[in-house]
């Protein structure tokens, strides 16, 4: 069984202090990752904005981000101007990848993407789509293999740019197992490998659950897995999505107990990109890419819905 590690970089903070920790936690655990980039600036201040939403505010209190991502990151596109992380952190994501651990893009302005990208028209995702692009061909002398979107937000004309930039797989929303997605009956071709579990930011806080036993909850989720779970050839696989803002800094023991756990029950921990080697797209189902709510996260994001064929076999 594989459990692909999605490691998102949010912040200037977590691309300088939350990345080089995390690359010695998985070193020391020999557990392989994606590091998911954003490389433009941080402008994580004008998330504010977000307190006006129903159950934001809650999951602040509940989750201390004042303690995670520290006053000056939350003062960054407000009272501080943004640090531009790709120009100013691209030594530290070289040498993420010289570490041997694939790369790929998160986003170019996480919050602007966020707050913005499911109304938005298909001018204005495809120039933040290409700038992060381009970005990331300027650091690394390549092209990115793989797009996971800020907060599991996209938009129909950002599907469409994932198959458009050529990426071998993206893993922009919530799911169960790897799928081609389809859009109102447009099929995309680039596989989802959607995040199966449930994030610590989301989990803590919740019930009994703090930062010394959660990865007891986790465990006994991913053990609960069995070979006939989604019916597909990858049973028993997942894809966690971790923060470089948590666990690479106040939750990165919370990390090593979970990756000690998931070699106990057999898990080979990999990067999205052996993940996807192993995958068949000819031979994946397809399945809508609809909105929904997860438990703990505020708002709506991007989830895997139902088996498009079997819908229209059904509604033939």
């Amino acid at each position: 069984m594989k459990l692909a590690l999605k490691i998102d970089v949010d912040t200037w903070r977590g691309t300088q202090q939350g990345v080089p920790r995390l690359v010695e936690i998985l070193r020391r655990q020999r557990a392989d990752a994606s590091f998911l980039f954003s490389l433009g600036p941080d402008h994580t201040g004008r998330a504010i904005k977000r307190a006006f939403r129903p159950g934001f505010m809650k999951k602040v209190q509940r989750t201390s981000v004042v303690s995670h991502y520290g006053i000056k990151t939350l003062m960054y596109g407000t009272l501080l101007p943004g640090p531009d992380i790709g120009r100013r952190g691209a030594d530290i994501m070289r040498a993420t990848r010289d570490a041997g651990f694939e790369t790929a893009i998160h986003c170019w302005d996480h919050v602007k993407w966020q707050d913005g990208v499911e109304k938005a028209k298909a001018p204005w995702t495809e120039i933040e789509m290409r700038r992060a692009h381009q970005r990331y061909a300027d650091i690394f002398g390549d092209e990115a293999p793989g797009h996971g979107a800020a907060g599991w937000q996209m938009n129909a004309h950002a599907l469409r740019m994932t198959q458009r930039l050529g990426y071998r797989w993206a893993s922009d929303c919530r799911g169960s197992h790897p799928f081609v997605p389809v859009w109102n009956g447009e099929i995309v071709a680039c596989p989802q490998l959607p995040t199966t579990l449930p994030t610590l930011d989301e989990l803590i806080g919740t019930g009994d659950l703090t930062a010394d036993n959660v990865h007891l909850h986790l465990l006994r989720l991913t053990a609960q897995t069995t070979p006939e779970s989604n019916g597909t050839d990858n049973c028993g696989d997942h894809v966690f999505t971790l923060h470089a803002e948590l666990e690479g800094l106040k939750f990165g023991d919370t990390l090593e107990r979970l990756l000690t756990g998931w070699r106990e029950q057999g898990y080979e921990m990999v990067s999205l990109g052996k993940m996807r080697d192993a995958l068949d797209p000819a031979l994946l189902p397809r399945h809508e890419m609809v909105w929904g709510e997860i438990p703990g996260r505020a708002g709506l994001l991007m989830l895997q819905g139902e088996e498009f064929l079997s819908t229209w076999k059904e509604a033939a």
